[in-house]
């Protein structure tokens, strides 16, 4: 076995179970706005009365929903994307661990400065993590806190 082919304790890696035009294709679907965990949290908010706008090109970040009367913004991140460390999606896959490392760091370092620079300018943020749209109620509850401090 070549050492490419072998993980730091000597494993072999394990294999992908798809093939690499597969993966492509199933990568190339995945979404980077109008996610379903944006849509619930867009409808929850509708719901709830309010008013919003969407991927402001203006604010650092794009965010993914903008309330204006509240000068806050809401990102929906996903788990996997941005490094939810407390939820289960939230890991490094084991294959081409450096890759992901890599890439999920650089996601968290760009989230973090486009934090920065909201705050400077006068605007607030709230982050609604994908594994958070699984409950509504709760959902709901802290969104009305959010939003109520402003």
């Amino acid at each position: 076995m070549a050492p490419e082919e072998l993980q730091q304790d000597n494993s072999p890696l394990p294999m992908d179970t798809v093939s690499k035009e597969k993966r492509s294709e199933i990568m190339s679907k995945i979404r980077g706005k109008d996610t379903k965990p944006e849509k619930i949290v867009r409808s929850l908010l509708h719901s709830m009365g309010y008013r919003f706008r969407l991927h402001r090109k203006d604010l650092p970040g794009k965010p993914d929903i903008v309330l204006p009367k509240y000068k806050t913004v809401i990102f929906v991140h996903g788990c996997f994307w941005h490094g939810h460390s407390i939820c289960q999606d939230g890991h490094i896959p084991k294959s081409n661990s450096d890759y992901w490392k890599s890439k999920i760091d650089n996601n968290i370092r760009r989230d973090k400065k486009n934090m920065s620079l909201l705050s400077n300018s006068g605007w607030s943020y709230v982050i609604i993590w994908e594994c958070e749209t699984n409950n509504l109620n709760i959902l709901e509850q802290r969104i009305k806190s959010e939003l109520e401090l402003r």
